[in-house]
C-alpha cells in the first residue's frame, strides 16, 4: 500500500550535479519484464538505475521503495530500471533469478548481470546502488546503501518536472514493509553480516581446528563471545558456503539484533530440509521469523535469503541455533536488522 505526506516543493533549494552519463546496458546477459533497454532509447525520460541481488538484505529494505516509485511516476516520464548483478555463484542461474523477481514483485525493467557486464560500464562498487539520470542521458544523483529515501524521491521529481512532466505530485510515497522489507532496529543491532564460507568467514570459534574443503566432525562451543559462530556435526567448510553433510547438524551463533537472517539453500535443486530455531536453547516459539511456523520450524527449499528470528520484545544478547534434520543444506552468509 502506498500513501503520501505532503513536504516542500521538489526544486526548492536543490541544484544536482552533473555526475556523467547513463551507462551502457550492452554488458546484460538477458532482460525480465522488458525488452533490452540502451541509454539512447530511454533519452527523453527520468531513469533511476539500480543495482541490486535478490539475497541482499540491504537491497530488500530499499524494494518498497523502488516499487512506489516505479508505480507512481512512470506516467510522469520515469523508469525503473533494475540490474541484477549477483554475489554468490548460485544468483548467476537465470532459474533462481526468474522466480526470485516474480516471488519479490519486482515488475520493472531488470537487466540481468551475471556477467557484471552493466556493473563494470557504471563503475559500481556497491548493492544496493542507485544512479539517477535526467531526460538528456546525464547521471544527476546517486546514492548507495539504505536510506535517503526522501532525497531520492524529491530528486527523482525535480528531474521529472525540469523535464516537462506536468502535474507531478509532489507527495512523498510512505509504504508499509513486511517481513524482509522491514528497516532494520538500528538503535539494537550489534551484530554484523558474517559470511559462513571459509573466503570471507569472520567469528569462527572453531577457526583453529577447522579442515576447510574437506568433511570434518564439529563439535560447538559451550560458550560463544558476541558475534561468533559454531559448528555442531559433520560439515564441510568450503571457499563459498558450509555444506552439511549429514543430519542433524547445528549452526549456532551469539547475536544482539531484532533478526535474524541467514542466505541458504539445498545444495540439490528440488531438495527440501527441514530445520528448527533455537534461542537460548529453547525451541523460539515467540520470537519466529517470517519463513518460520509458529512450532520453530520451517524447511530450505530454495537459495535465498531466509528471515528465522524476529523478536517482539527487549532486544538482548542471546544466542541463536538452527538445527538441520537431513544433510544438503548450503549455508553462505547471516545478516541482521
Amino acid at each position: 500500500m502506498i500513501r503520501s505526506f505532503a513536504h516542500r516543493p521538489a526544486d526548492e533549494g536543490r541544484d544536482l550535479p552533473v555526475e556523467g552519463r547513463l551507462g551502457s546496458f550492452d554488458g546484460a546477459t538477458s532482460w525480465l519484464n522488458s525488452e533490452p533497454l540502451t541509454p539512447e532509447g530511454l533519452r527523453g525520460r527520468v531513469v533511476l538505475v539500480d543495482f541490486w541481488t535478490y539475497t541482499c538484505v540491504n537491497w530488500l529494505r530499499t524494494l518498497p521503495y523502488r516499487r512506489a516509485w516505479a508505480a507512481k511516476y512512470a506516467h510522469a516520464g520515469l523508469t525503473v530500471v533494475g540490474v541484477h548483478t549477483p554475489e554468490f555463484g548460485f544468483e548467476r542461474d537465470l532459474d533462481n533469478v526468474v522466480p526470485r523477481t516474480r516471488a519479490l514483485r519486482v515488475e520493472y525493467p531488470v537487466a540481468v548481470d551475471s556477467a557484471y557486464g552493466v556493473w563494470r560500464a557504471f563503475d559500481n562498487h556497491f548493492w544496493p546502488a542507485i544512479y539517477l539520470a535526467d531526460a538528456q542521458g546525464r547521471i544527476r544523483y546517486h546514492h548507495f546503501g539504505e536510506g535517503e529515501y526522501a532525497m531520492t524521491e524529491m530528486a527523482v521529481q525535480q528531474l521529472l518536472i525540469d523535464a516537462g512532466a506536468k502535474d507531478v505530485d509532489l507527495d512523498l510515497v510512505d509504504v508499509e514493509p513486511m517481513g524482509l522489507e522491514v528497516a532494520a532496529d538500528w538503535r539494537t543491532l550489534r551484530s554484523p553480516e558474517t559470511y559462513v564460507g571459509s573466503g570471507q568467514a569472520t567469528g569462527f570459534a572453531s577457526a583453529d581446528v577447522a579442515a576447510f574443503d574437506q568433511r570434518h566432525a564439529y563439535v560447538a562451543a559451550t560458550a560463544l563471545p558476541l558475534n561468533s559462530w559454531d559448528l555442531t556435526g559433520t560439515w564441510t567448510v568450503a571457499r563459498h558456503a558450509g555444506i552439511l553433510d549429514e543430519a542433524g547438524g547445528r549452526i549456532a551463533f551469539q547475536f544482539q539484533a531484532r533478526d535474524v537472517n541467514l542466505v541458504m539453500g539445498p545444495a540439490t535443486r528440488g531438495a527440501s530440509i527441514p530445520f528448527r530455531v533455537y534461542l537460548d536453547g529453547r525451541l523460539a516459539t515467540d520470537a519466529v521469523g517470517t519463513d518460520v511456523a509458529e512450532d520453530a520450524s520451517g524447511l530450505v527449499d530454495a537459495q535465498r535469503t531466509y528471515q528465522l528470528i524476529r523478536q517482539r520484545g527487549a532486544i538482548a544478547e542471546r544466542r541463536f541455533e538452527i538445527e538441520f534434520l537431513d544433510a544438503g543444506v548450503e549455508a553462505y552468509c547471516f545478516t541482521f536488522g
